[in-house]
């Protein structure tokens, strides 16, 4: 089975030169970048079997991805 991507460029293909811009001049979108970019990854090395983490912690985890994600989507429509 392969897994699916979602780092930001996979999740926001439209938005890809606006998330490059916001990363650049806005020092709160680049913190939540950053951070979903953090969860992501944790997830993904857990998903690969890189990681191993109980399921309670990748609930959490996918959960805060998510909110992450809907955050940085407000902000790519908004301007």
């Amino acid at each position: 089975m392969e897994l699916l991507k979602h780092d930001l460029p996979h999740e926001f293909p439209e938005f890809l030169e606006k998330i490059s811009q916001l990363k650049a001049s806005d020092a709160h979108f680049s913190t939540l970048a950053e951070h979903y970019d953090a969860h992501n990854h944790a997830i993904t090395q857990y998903e690969q079997g890189k990681e191993a983490m109980a399921d309670d912690e990748l609930e959490v985890l996918k959960k805060k991805r998510l909110d992450l994600k809907d955050q940085i989507y407000q902000m790519l429509k908004a301007g």
